[in-house]
C-alpha cells in the first residue's frame, strides 16, 4: 500500500477539484463504498477522521459469518445476504478470509433444545448451497475438543463459517481503490457541511487532525455519504435530524493460545442468559466474545469493556472449559466495538435487526446499520442511492470487490522459505508486490507470541499511511491485541526498526509511546 513519505501532503493540495462522491468514514462501510465507487468511475474521496478501521471495524468478532443466530429472531433476509456474501469472499479474498470449522456445544439447561440449532444449520447450508453440518454425541465431541470438559455437555454439531483480519480487509480495499484511481484520506475530520442557497448538502470542510499541520479545505461534491456507523447520528444532527441508531458496545477477551489450545471455534448459549458467545481461534490467539449491551456513554473512538462485561464473559468460559482454570490473570488483551444497530425498539437489544438502511435528508446519504460481512451489499445500495443526486451509475455486478490473487501466487514468495500459509498469508495483505518486501528486508523473524513478522511492522510503517504508533500497532499489524502487555516490553525492538522509516525524533517517539501505553491501558487492558 504506497502511502509512501509526502502522501498526504499531496492529497490535500489536490482536495479542492470536483468530486463526483464523498464519503465520510473510513471503516469497513467507506471501504466498500469507495471501492464500489471507483469501480464505477465516479471520482471519489474518502475521509476519516481518526485511523482508517479505527472505530468497529478494527473491534469486531473477526467473523465473516452467515449470521446463523439472526434465524432465531427471524432475521431471514440479512441470514441469507450474509450466507451468499460469506461464500463470496472466501473465494475473493483467498488468505485473508479463511472457512473456520465451528463446534456448537448442547448444553444442559439451555433455553434453546439442540435439535432446533440442528433445523437451523440445515437451514444455514441449504442457503449455501452446501450440505456440511453433522451432529455429535457427548463422547464424540470430547473427541474434537477434549477441552470441552464441562459435565453439563450433552452433544452438539460441527459446521462451517470463516474469519478474518478486519482492519486488514478495510485497508486492502483502501489500497485497490486508491490503485484505482480513489482518494483516501485519514485523520481528515469534517468540521462542518457545505449547503446550497436552497439547504441541499454539496460538500465538507475539512480539518487535518494529523496534529503535523492545521490546515482546513472546502471540499465540494455531488453527493456526500455519510458511512460513520455508530457515529452517523452525530452527523445527521448536524441537519437537524432525530437519531436513528442504537448503539450497542460488543466486548471480547483475548487468551494465549496456549491457555486455550481450540483448532475450531467452539460456541454456546451463555448459562446466565442463553445469549450466543463463542471462542474464536485468530492469529496465534483466541477471543471470546460477545456481549451485547446499549452504550449509554459517549460514542468514543475508543470505548472499553466493563467490569460486568468481563465477569460475564469470563464466567461462560469457566463454566464450558473449567479444566483449564482460566482467570483473568490469563487475558492478554481486550476489546470493544460499538456495533451501529437501527434502534426499533426493541426490549433485548440482541433482537434489534441487523439489516443496513440508507437515508437521504438533505442530499445527505447515510448508510448504516448491517455488518462486516454484508458490506458490498451496503456499498451497492448506496451507489443505486447516488443516482437520484448524479445520474445513471454504471456498474458491473461481476467486477471482483477484490483483486483476485494470481494463480499459484504463493510461489512468488517461495524463496523466502515460509509454508505455504505464510506466503498466502503475506499475499492477501500485502499483494503480489510483497515478494520483494519480504525478499530483501534485513528485519527477518516472527515477533512473539504472534504470526506477525518484524518486516511488516518495517513495511507498514514506511507505505501504509501510518501517523501514530497505535495506527501501527493496534491496525497495521496487530501486536496490540496479540502481544502480552500490548507489547510495550518489544517497544525497544519496535523503535529501532519503524522510527527512521517514520521520520520521527527521539521526542516525537517518546510522546507517540506515552500515548500509546495510555490508550492501551484505558481501552485494551484488563482493569
Amino acid at each position: 500500500m504506497q502511502w509512501t513519505l509526502g502522501w498526504r501532503d499531496k492529497v490535500w493540495s489536490e482536495l479542492d477539484q470536483p468530486w463526483d462522491v464523498i464519503v465520510i468514514g473510513g471503516g469497513i462501510t467507506g471501504a466498500g463504498i469507495l471501492r464500489q465507487a471507483t469501480h464505477a468511475k465516479l471520482k471519489t474521496l474518502l475521509v476519516e477522521a481518526d485511523d482508517f478501521a479505527s472505530g468497529t471495524s478494527s473491534r469486531s468478532s473477526k467473523m465473516v459469518h452467515g449470521g446463523l443466530r439472526y434465524l432465531k429472531n427471524a432475521q431471514v433476509k440479512v441470514t441469507l445476504e450474509s450466507v451468499r456474501e460469506r461464500e463470496y469472499l472466501l473465494k475473493q479474498g483467498r488468505g485473508l478470509v479463511n472457512r473456520l470449522g465451528f463446534l456448537y456445544a448442547c448444553l444442559q439447561g439451555d433455553k434453546i433444545p439442540g435439535w432446533v440449532f440442528g433445523v437451523g444449520l440445515a437451514v444455514y447450508d441449504l442457503m449455501a448451497g452446501q450440505w456440511s453440518h453433522r451432529s455429535y454425541d457427548v463422547e464424540d465431541m470430547r473427541e474434537l475438543c477434549p477441552l470441552l470438559t464441562t459435565p453439563d455437555l450433552r452433544g452438539g454439531y460441527r459446521y462451517f463459517d470463516a474469519s478474518a483480519d478486519d482492519a486488514r480487509l478495510v485497508l486492502r480495499l483502501l489500497y485497490e481503490s486508491v490503485a484505482s484511481g480513489g482518494f483516501a484520506l485519514n485523520y481528515a475530520r469534517v468540521e462542518s457541511l457545505l449547503r446550497t442557497q436552497d439547504g441541499q448538502i454539496c460538500g465538507v470542510i475539512l480539518r487535518d487532525t494529523s496534529g503535523e499541520s492545521e490546515r482546513q479545505a472546502e471540499v465540494r461534491a455531488k453527493v456526500v455519504i455519510n458511512a460513520t456507523g455508530a457515529w452517523a447520528d452525530e452527523l445527521r444532527g448536524v441537519i437537524q435530524q432525530k437519531p436513528r441508531l442504537r448503539p450497542l458496545r460488543g466486548s471480547h477477551l483475548v487468551l494465549p493460545f496456549h491457555r486455550l489450545p481450540l483448532t475450531r471455534a467452539v460456541s454456546f448459549l451463555h448459562p446466565r442468559d442463553g445469549r450466543p458467545v463463542m471462542a474464536v481461534p485468530w492469529e496465534g490467539s483466541v477471543i471470546f466474545g460477545t456481549t451485547d449491551v446499549d452504550h449509554k456513554a459517549n460514542i468514543q473512538t475508543d470505548p472499553s469493556i466493563s467490569s460486568s462485561e468481563a465477569e460475564y464473559l469470563m464466567e461462560a468460559l469457566r463454566f464450558v472449559f473449567p479444566a483449564r482454570e482460566l482467570t483473568f490473570a490469563d487475558v492478554m488483551s481486550t476489546y470493544s466495538g460499538l456495533r451501529p444497530v437501527v434502534n426499533t425498539g426493541k426490549a433485548d437489544p440482541s433482537k434489534e435487526s441487523r439489516e443496513h438502511a440508507i437515508w437521504d435528508e438533505n442530499g445527505l446519504l447515510t448508510v448504516s446499520g448491517g455488518k462486516l460481512t454484508t458490506f458490498r451489499i451496503m456499498a451497492r445500495d448506496a451507489l443505486r442511492a447516488v443516482r437520484k443526486h448524479i445520474g445513471h451509475v454504471h456498474f458491473d455486478a461481476d467486477t471482483p470487490v477484490l483483486a483476485p490473487l494470481p494463480p499459484n501466487a504463493e510461489s512468488a514468495l517461495a524463496e523466502t522459505g515460509f509454508p505455504p500459509s505464510q506466503q498466502l498469508r503475506l499475499l492477501a495483505r500485502y499483494g503480489t508486490g510483497s515478494t520483494q518486501i519480504f525478499l530483501d528486508d534485513a528485519c527477518h523473524g516472527t515477533i512473539p507470541n504472534t504470526h506477525f513478522l518484524w518486516a511488516e511492522l518495517r513495511h507498514a510503517a514506511r507505505a501504509e499511511g501510518v501517523i501514530h504508533l497505535d495506527d501501527l500497532l493496534l491496525r497495521r499489524v496487530r501486536i496490540g491485541l496479540l502481544a502480552p502487555n500490548g507489547g510495550m516490553d518489544l517497544l525497544p525492538r519496535i523503535r529501532a526498526i519503524v522510527q527512521p522509516e517514520l521520520g520521527w525524533d527521539d521526542a516525537r517517539w517518546e510522546k507517540e509511546a506515552s500515548e500509546y501505553a495510555a490508550l492501551w491501558k484505558r481501552a485494551y487492558a484488563l482493569n
